[in-house]
């Protein structure tokens, strides 16, 4: 792991980028690594009876809750500035991200699989793999890999496992914790009942010893085998 020195994991929403890339995150951050979370947008309250008010304040609040879970894993983070009403164009969003890599020297990318509920986690994966693709071809030797996250399960495989400690795992879900949403007081999904489950289900399938997290590899332009 010590050749990766750029890290980035970006997530369409808060919270995404930290439950994909977390556990890397914070693996390369102890080692040295210049992680970074990049948020596309920064979701909304979803209670239909919320008002305007609450909304921006709610809006507020997350770039607090971006910076405090950035810094317990690690990491620095950033919001691109979008909103979901208002998305860039695939090219626009590639470009961007494209640039993005090359002025920060990016070893190593995370993101949303494909196979997702959510048009805005398409949009992120569509935009990304374009970028990297387009840097490959180029020669660019930057990699990508998907993280596992409920919303994004369709074609999902889990290939790469990774063993996280139980400091690990604690750094991993005070960073997350940081988030109302993940607190369960945004809507009603159970998070901090699923991933744990997830983690135990993926530590049997792979024979590992403790608490697992998985990510798919991408398909990339490859110079080369091995």
């Amino acid at each position: 792991m010590t050749s990766i020195q750029r890290v980035v994991s970006i997530g369409a929403h808060s919270l995404d980028a930290e439950l994909m890339g977390g556990p890397l995150i914070l693996k390369y951050a102890r080692q040295g690594a210049h992680c970074t979370l990049i948020h596309v947008t920064q979701g909304r309250l979803e209670d239909p009876a919320a008002t305007e008010e609450a909304k921006q304040a709610y809006l507020k609040d997350l770039l607090t809750m971006n910076q405090k879970a950035a810094e317990k894993l690690g990491a620095d983070t950033i919001w691109l500035g979008y909103v979901s009403s208002n998305m860039p164009s695939l090219e626009d969003f590639a470009q961007r991200m494209e640039q993005y890599f090359v002025d920060e020297k990016v070893d190593l990318v995370i993101t949303h699989w494909r196979g997702s509920m959510h048009p805005r986690h398409i949009n992120t994966h569509d935009a990304v793999v374009t970028a990297v693709k387009r840097l490959r071809e180029k020669g660019n030797p930057i990699r990508l890999v998907y993280g596992e996250t409920f919303e994004d399960l369709v074609g999902f495989l889990p290939q790469a496992y990774f063993t996280l400690n139980p400091e690990e795992v604690t750094q991993w879900y005070g960073a997350m914790k940081e988030y109302a949403v993940f607190r369960g007081e945004v809507n009603d999904f159970p998070y901090q009942q699923y991933y744990p489950t997830i983690g135990k289900v993926r530590q049997i399938e792979s024979n590992n010893s403790g608490y697992t997290v998985a990510y798919m590899y991408a398909s990339l332009i490859e110079p080369q085998l091995w």
